[in-house]
């Protein structure tokens, strides 16, 4: 087998991170000035001067502040007229596919030098608006359409009940996944408490972080006026804190470029290769909610990058907006309870710039590599556990060329069983396939969800009263899961759908 030519092989050179608490709400920087700042301290971090290059930029979508073509904008900035300049969709794992992409552009001879960026201001904006303050940013382009998210994807009785933003969409697969591993609620939230202990013990030593503040699992998981509830079982301290001001960005050569510009050797990072698939958009048209064929087909494809064996790893990322997720790949990956799942903090802890969280992941796991060991695993995934991309980076140079062709979606959708009709029109008995409890900000029931299989083995969404006491104490029982239950399906007046435990 032919050697790849050096001016082929990528190889992430610098990476940068900014995290801004402004005194002053006025002085906070915008998003565009945190991901310049971002990508100097990259330049700086490799110790040659590489931005004026550019040949691609990625920049990742953010949500704080809008912008008429914010990649634009940045490249005249930075001084830089890349040739691929792409600011992408909303998504949790873009930072790793655009990562992976830029890889791929380099190893197809398309550009020598690229760079991968993200940046929010949401604490500065929320705070700004809060005291009626006009911030002096870049004017806000009323014009540009905001980006599409959840509610855009989902059928209206999603939207009905409340069933169509992350925090309480995760909670029907928390709720799945710990029924079908056989745990009771008990011993699956005493998993989520000891696992977000950890990942806050990692976000206290991460200079790079919004909170630094370590927390004991009963701390997390029990709750109270400071850590309220907010959908069953996750409290305040379980779910992704996106209030922050921070920016971060990577740079990435071929090898050939990193020497002649006089990189050190010991700085430089290889991605080895990687892999991605989805599920559809609308989560009610899945086959169920125990575990993810796209994720399982992505976590397999990158074991097999190592010698299929998940412990091959020396540092792992697994994204950490809600605790099934980490929980449902690290046994995809055949990694234990004691595991440690993050070299940077996770996204309630080290902060959750929405969609770049994966950006700061891969500038820590760069570190961390750098630092002493071989092989990382960067895990991603965006959506309502829709979108999943893995990337492994390494100390050592790779073997064989970057391969080009990533998707195993072919594998996720050969996995993928018989689908159920959705209805809203049903009755008779219906079983529990998950549910979750929503509340108030006062930490009061508004209502539970039920996701139910009719008689007929299709699937609908019930509603469950604030006033229907001894339902929710059913859906709440922490020794015994309600899935796979049985209850009534009555018609509410309104015409919804509602559930009643038998």
């Amino acid at each position: 087998m032919s050697k790849t030519p050096e001016d082929r092989i990528p190889v992430i050179v610098g990476v940068g991170e900014i995290v801004d608490r402004p005194k002053d709400i006025a002085a906070g920087l915008e998003p565009l000035a945190l991901l310049e700042q971002a990508l100097k301290r990259a330049e700086a971090d490799s110790g040659a001067r590489l931005l004026g290059e550019l040949g691609s930029l990625d920049v990742v979508n953010f949500l704080s502040w809008r912008y008429r073509d914010p990649e634009k904008l940045l490249a005249e900035r930075l001084g830089a007229k890349p040739a691929y300049c792409y600011y992408g969709p909303v998504g949790g794992e873009s930072p790793i596919r655009y990562l992976h992409e830029a890889a791929k552009r380099i190893a197809r001879g398309e550009c020598s030098v690229a760079a991968v960026c993200g940046a929010e201001a949401q604490s500065t904006a929320t705070k700004a608006q809060r005291a009626g303050i006009d911030l002096p940013w870049t004017p806000f382009a009323h014009d540009v359409e905001e980006p599409k998210r959840g509610a855009a994807f989902q059928k209206p009785m999603a939207v009905t009940l409340g069933v169509f933003r992350p925090i309480t969409v995760y909670p029907l697969y928390e709720s799945a996944t710990s029924a079908h591993w056989g745990q009771t609620p008990r011993e699956a939230l005493a998993e989520s408490g000891q696992l977000w202990s950890t990942y806050a013990r990692v976000a206290s030593e991460n200079p790079n972080s919004w909170l630094k503040k370590q927390f004991t699992p009963d701390e997390i998981t029990t709750p109270t006026p400071e850590n309220r509830l907010i959908a069953w079982p996750y409290t305040k301290l379980m779910v992704a804190n996106p209030t922050v001001n921070m920016g971060g960005a990577i740079l990435m050569t071929s090898l050939a470029k990193a020497r002649a510009a006089g990189v050190p050797e010991d700085r430089l990072i290889y991605p080895l290769g990687g892999a991605s698939a989805e599920e559809p958009r609308d989560y009610l048209v899945r086959d169920q909610f125990f575990e993810s064929h796209p994720q399982n087909a992505v976590l397999n494809a990158v074991m097999d990058l190592v010698g299929g064996d998940g412990r091959k790893f020396d540092a792992i990322e697994l994204y950490s907006c809600f605790p099934c997720v980490p929980k449902m790949a690290r046994r995809t990956l055949g990694l234990g309870p004691d595991v440690r799942p993050t070299v940077t903090g996770g996204l309630t802890f080290f902060g959750a710039p929405l969609n770049t969280y994966m950006t700061h992941a891969a500038c820590a796991m760069v570190r961390k590599l750098r630092e002493g060991g071989t092989l990382g695993l960067l895990y991603g995934q965006g959506g309502f556990v829709t979108k999943h991309h893995g990337l492994v980076l390494s100390r050592q140079a790779p073997k064989q060329a970057l391969a080009l062709d990533t998707s195993v979606q072919a594998e996720a959708d050969r996995r993928k069983g018989a689908v159920p009709e959705f209805v809203t029109e049903a009755t008779g008995k219906g079983k529990v396939e998950s549910f979750t409890v929503i509340y108030g900000g006062k930490g009061d029931v508004e209502h539970g969800v039920v996701m139910i299989r009719t008689a007929g083995d299709a699937r609908a969404l019930a509603r469950v009263p604030a006033n229907d006491s001894a339902t929710l104490a059913h859906l709440r029982n922490m020794e015994r899961t309600p899935v796979g239950s049985v209850g009534e399906i009555v018609t509410a007046g309104d015409g919804v759908l509602e559930w009643r435990a038998g």
